[in-house]
């Protein structure tokens, strides 16, 4: 069993290659959100810069894991604040452009810590063969890819560039909410490179349904079954908030208990986990230790608020010996 103490054994040994957004996010209170037609009050929280992949180039980073950061910057306000907020986090991006600004949303947080989001893209979705044939590919690395890019108007083109790879490296994919706007077509493809695939609660659902063709109540187990006798040759981890996340690969399967706490917002929470199993990984560890580290580090994030509040290890190491002796 991990315990906090193996925080130190985390080596990087593998490279890791965090492919997509940094964005602005806006974040504030909602009551509610809004019906049609409607106007309703909010309460900011602030400003911050996040995206799906620099949430986990956050949590590597602070986790000590080297990552190759293909975060596209663009020109613009937008663009200007993502690049400071960089530079504080002790973040660099590979990868500048002059085709935009880059994007940013709205996150409206209700009473219960959930979130929605209201989007509007920028250069961390205009990807083409030229920019991505500028990204460092050591062999054997970890990739890392978000479903908001495969969606893009350039998912084709990010979709295309891994299966042309000519070096060995393992794929990693949180297809996150947009998850129901993936062809059929492309969702074979990207199912056919055996990838790592890693779904909360509704995506779990959704892929039982749509996917599976299953007609009968979902259950995690099940589900885990079922998505190994289909796709035998990829992983998959299904994370289901404070009951735990589930792993299978093609030579286990089992579940990790969450670490309990006091549930602040969810934003960030997935990306973090990513980030947590990724770091498990490029070190080496076993899937289970690697599921284990990332409900740690997501179970620390939803006692923040913000997406951007990954732990160090000293950090990480302290909240989880005190959540353990409460337990």
């Amino acid at each position: 069993m991990l315990i906090p103490d193996d925080l130190s054994k985390l080596n990087g040994q593998l490279p890791v290659c965090v492919i997509g957004a940094a964005v602005v996010d806006v974040i504030a209170e909602a009551d509610a959100l809004p019906l049609r037609g409607s106007d309703i009050e909010l309460h900011q929280q602030g400003v911050s810069v996040g995206g799906c992949a620099l949430n986990v180039a956050i949590a590597l980073h602070r986790l000590g894991i080297p990552s190759i950061n293909a975060l596209p910057l663009g020109k613009g306000i937008w663009a200007s604040i993502v690049r400071q907020k960089l530079t504080e986090y002790g973040i660099s991006s590979v990868l500048e452009t002059a085709q935009g600004d880059n994007g940013w949303c709205l996150a409206l947080v209700e009473p219960d810590g959930e979130r929605t989001f209201l989007s509007v893209s920028g250069v961390e979705n205009q990807w083409d063969t030229a920019l991505l044939n500028t990204l460092p590919q050591p062999d054997h690395r970890w990739i890392y890819l978000s479903g908001y890019q495969l969606i893009s108007k350039s998912g084709e083109v990010l979709t295309a560039w891994l299966e042309q790879q000519t070096s060995p490296y393992q794929l990693l994919v949180d297809f996150g909410p947009r998850l129901a706007d993936i062809s059929a077509a492309q969702f074979d493809r990207i199912m056919a490179l055996q990838p790592l695939i890693t779904v909360n609660r509704q995506e779990a659902e959704l892929l039982w349904q749509e996917r599976l063709g299953l007609s009968a109540p979902f259950t995690a187990d099940g589900f885990m079954s079922r998505w190994q006798q289909r796709f035998g040759g990829g992983a998959l981890v299904v994370r289901l908030d404070s009951e735990g996340a589930g792993y299978v690969d093609s030579e286990t399967q089992g579940w990790i208990p969450a670490l309990t706490t006091r549930v602040v917002d969810t934003i960030g929470a997935g990306d973090s986990h990513a980030g947590g199993l990724l770091a498990g990984l490029a070190s080496g560890w076993s899937l289970a230790d690697s599921v284990t580290l990332g409900n740690t580090v997501a179970s620390y994030v939803v006692a923040q608020r913000g997406g951007d509040c990954a732990p160090d290890r000293a950090a990480l190491k302290t909240y989880w010996q005190q959540r353990l002796t409460q337990q």
